[in-house]
């Protein structure tokens, strides 16, 4: 599943093709996606232009000046900036053309994802008026963290990972940061120290601004908004590594299921 990382990437690889230029046509190939692609679509968006493109969680939201449109990549979903005419993959399922001779299609082999417009502020949208702040936010640190831990049993994996807590901290993203700050997945939220939730919350920061950097992580099919892979993969230390040599100990590492998720940690390192 595309994570916080490569939402981004797609948002930086997509936003110069598409702000500010008149959506001519709208092709709808396939409505039935996680939720239908409002049959109306048309009727808001053509000859509008996209004046934003910003992200929120793993949402993307495209702003015009009558209001947004809410696009999730869903399972295996990505974006991709072509140009129009070009032959449809089988799995392109929407397509906005624009004025400048850009295309942008939304390919979903699972069709998991989602193509939504709200006329109202987009903040205001079920889906997202109840999450938590952005990690890379100033307002996700200690101060907020630790607070909120307090007499929570829950597994930190999955305390972190939940997003009225806060948003985008993926599994592969959840596994590498608590390695990276030494906490074992499986301990109780709340008996972790402040001066460890500090530490936790620099680690999420460094390691999900390293996975922008380079692109994401691919996994499977996923690429970015310019049709390009994402190499972070290359730098996991835990994800996907049960059973290998932990890169600071060199001891096995284990792998549990965590909320049905793959949790690999190190059983030396991580406390």
């Amino acid at each position: 599943m595309p994570e916080l990382p490569e939402v981004e990437t797609t948002l930086r690889g997509i936003s110069a093709h598409v702000l500010n230029s008149p959506i001519s046509r709208i092709n709808i190939r396939n409505a039935q996606l996680r939720w239908p692609v409002p049959a109306d679509l048309a009727s808001h968006l053509l000859n509008q232009s996209i004046t934003q493109v910003r992200r929120r969680a793993k949402y993307l939201l495209l702003s015009t000046d009558t209001g947004t449109l809410i696009i999730h990549l869903g399972m295996s979903g990505s974006l991709r900036i072509v140009t129009p005419g070009i032959a449809y993959d089988k799995h392109d399922h929407v397509e906005l053309c624009f004025a400048n001779g850009k295309a942008m299609r939304l390919k979903d082999p699972r069709r998991f994802g989602a193509v939504l417009w709200t006329s109202d502020p987009a903040e205001e949208h079920p889906l997202l008026n109840h999450l938590g702040p952005e990690p890379l936010s100033d307002a996700f640190n200690a101060d907020y963290l630790y607070p909120l831990s307090r007499k929570k049993n829950v597994a930190v994996k999955q305390f972190i990972m939940n997003s009225k807590i806060v948003v985008g901290i993926g599994n592969i993203y959840a596994n590498e940061a608590l390695f990276a700050s030494g906490i074992h997945p499986q301990r109780a939220a709340g008996k972790i120290s402040r001066q460890r939730y500090e530490n936790l919350c620099i680690k999420c920061k460094q390691i999900l601004e390293q996975a922008i950097a380079q692109g994401g992580t691919t996994l499977k099919d996923f690429v970015g908004g310019t049709g390009q892979p994402g190499y972070f993969k290359q730098e996991l230390q835990v994800y996907g590594r049960s059973g290998q040599p932990c890169m600071q100990c060199s001891k096995p590492l284990k792998e549990v299921r965590l909320g049905n998720r793959s949790t690999v940690y190190c059983t030396h390192c991580q406390k």
